[in-house]
């Protein structure tokens, strides 16, 4: 049963992949909940990835904050309680790490890269990354600080574009909404929100993308409350199991 509850100080979601009550853990060790503070581009995946593990660990219930990760990474440091923490970028992961607050080297799992996103039909005509320089086009990206819009700021560089947003969001998956509801004419996420947005969206691919591919980390966190099942997490997260999962929805291999 998948629960979710929004917070609002951050603007996190939090998601748990099990039932109120864990089930015998058999001869499974593992049991209590494993609290995972992921990127809001790993939603759909990780979501799958935790009843996975469920299914292999009866005894454990994951839930989950997915957020921008420059956000989650200063709830960490500031000490909210938690057992993983997996970044779209390494720099908010380097940020816990020079903290103390990660008990382990962490391990990249995949990368991304962005996509041009238009709403179904592309009625904004949008041709390539060149449109995002003109004024005409309604056009969103994310805040600057997190790892989308870095990437963004990236690609414009190499590109030599001046671009000219109507917003920013606060993550991935506001911008992906606002292509959704039709509000903007194009707008720059990763590649796998393009596959989440199913017929209302469509993608663009751009060669400068290349140049601003994104590592995704992972890594169990030092004052996890939940140690064990924080290492059982990362390495299910690092296995052939969930290697396919992140190759269906769009991700690259590390």
């Amino acid at each position: 049963m998948i629960r979710s509850l929004s917070v609002a100080a951050a603007a996190v979601v939090v998601t748990g992949c099990g039932a109120d009550q864990a089930g015998p853990a058999g001869s499974d060790a593992l049991g209590g909940t494993a609290t995972v503070f992921a990127a809001a581009s790993l939603t759909e995946t990780f979501t799958e990835l935790g009843r996975r593990f469920e299914a292999a660990h009866p005894g454990v219930r994951v839930v989950y904050s997915f957020g921008a990760s420059s956000a989650l990474a200063e709830q960490i440091i500031q000490g909210a309680p938690a057992d993983v923490f997996a970044s779209a970028a390494p720099k908010n992961m380097q940020q816990v790490v020079d903290k103390g607050e990660v008990t382990a080297v962490p391990a990249t799992f995949v990368r991304n890269r962005l996509e041009i996103a238009v709403p179904k039909g592309n009625p904004g005509r949008i041709t390539g990354l060149a449109d995002f320089g003109k004024t005409e086009p309604k056009i969103a990206l994310c805040a600057e600080q997190v790892p989308c819009g870095a990437a963004a700021e990236t690609v414009f560089q190499v590109a030599g574009i001046n671009p000219q947003p109507d917003t920013h969001e606060a993550d991935v998956k506001a911008v992906l909404t606002k292509v959704k509801l039709g509000e903007v004419d194009a707008a720059l996420v990763y590649r796998t929100e393009v596959r989440t947005g199913g017929g209302q969206v469509e993608g663009i691919a751009f060669p400068e993308a290349g140049k601003a591919v994104n590592d995704y980390p992972v890594a169990p966190l030092a004052h996890a409350p939940n140690a064990a099942a924080a290492a059982a997490f990362v390495e299910f997260v690092r296995s052939e199991q969930a290697r396919a999962v992140f190759a269906k929805a769009g991700f690259d291999a590390p």
